[in-house]
């Protein structure tokens, strides 16, 4: 791995550190003012394509509403130019439903100029739809 993508990688994990402290000023601060994010799931509360840091801040305001972890692992830390891909799990509860979810996720990082540029996030929608699912059938 080339210096530049140590640094990328090391950009990523400092947004990780960021997220695990509840840091999120922090880790807006590491992606650049025009980031798109895509998160999975047609359907789902969270999903949908995030365009700016106004918008991903709404992104993780949704998500601290949406679940509680337990646990969020990044694991794998894979680089190549200004790709950054990462291999984890995560586990946690929905909190309108109750429900656990466990996932395995892979999540894919474009990082340029020292800022994340792009994220898309690619992880089992069936069992996170099954997850938020309420009584009634619907998603919340």
């Amino acid at each position: 791995m080339g210096a530049q993508e140590q640094e990328n990688v090391q950009i990523v994990k400092n947004g990780y550190a960021a997220f695990s402290r509840g840091d999120i000023q922090g880790l807006l601060a590491l992606f650049a003012e025009d980031i798109e994010w895509i998160s999975p799931g047609e359907g789902l509360p969270l999903a949908g394509t995030y365009r700016g840091r106004a918008e991903v801040a709404g992104f993780f305001q949704k998500l601290s509403g949406a679940l509680e972890f337990s646990s969020f692992e990044p694991r794998e830390f894979l680089a190549e130019g200004d790709r950054v891909l990462v291999v984890g799990s995560s586990r946690g509860k929905v909190k309108a439903t109750n429900r656990t979810i466990g996932e395995q996720w892979v999540m894919a990082f474009t990082v340029r100029n020292g800022k994340v540029t792009n994220f898309q996030e690619y992880m089992d929608t069936l069992a996170a739809a099954r997850a938020f699912e309420t009584a009634a059938g619907a998603t919340a």
